[in-house]
């Protein structure tokens, strides 16, 4: 009997087996590489995903010029029309009424400009800012 069942299992067994490609030797059917040679018999069985597809339409358009100031509540001015109005009309404070300081504007209307100190201050500061600037 147990000649029978030895027969049985080599029978199930060579249903099982495949022969390799390359050395002819009788391998198990699920081998992907030679358990002899050691060669690959059949390609790689992965799980193929589908291609990643990217539909990115980045139609952003920055439409905010300086935003930096308008953020938080700042008020946008000239830079050469402050120069002008300091340069000529800086004695009586022309160029702090411009930018919204009318507090400093009168001080400068009874002091002429801080007595002409502040007059030039202002100048040269005006002429080293940016194009605009902001005021609050």
């Amino acid at each position: 009997m147990e000649n029978a069942n030895q027969t049985q299992t080599v029978q199930e067994m060579n249903e099982k087996m495949k022969f390799c490609k390359h050395c002819g030797g009788k391998i198990p059917e699920t081998a992907v590489i030679c358990t002899l040679c050691g060669r690959q018999v059949e390609e790689m069985k992965t799980n193929e995903q589908p291609g990643i597809v990217i539909n990115n339409s980045n139609n952003n358009v920055n439409t905010n010029q300086n935003a930096i100031g308008a953020a938080i509540g700042m008020r946008s001015r000239n830079k050469w029309v402050a120069f002008c109005l300091c340069f000529f009309l800086g004695y009586f404070g022309a160029h702090k009424f411009y930018e919204g300081k009318g507090g400093t504007g009168i001080l400068y209307i009874f002091t002429f400009g801080l007595f002409g100190i502040g007059w030039f201050v202002d100048c040269i500061n005006l002429l080293c800012k940016p194009n605009p600037y902001y005021v609050k």
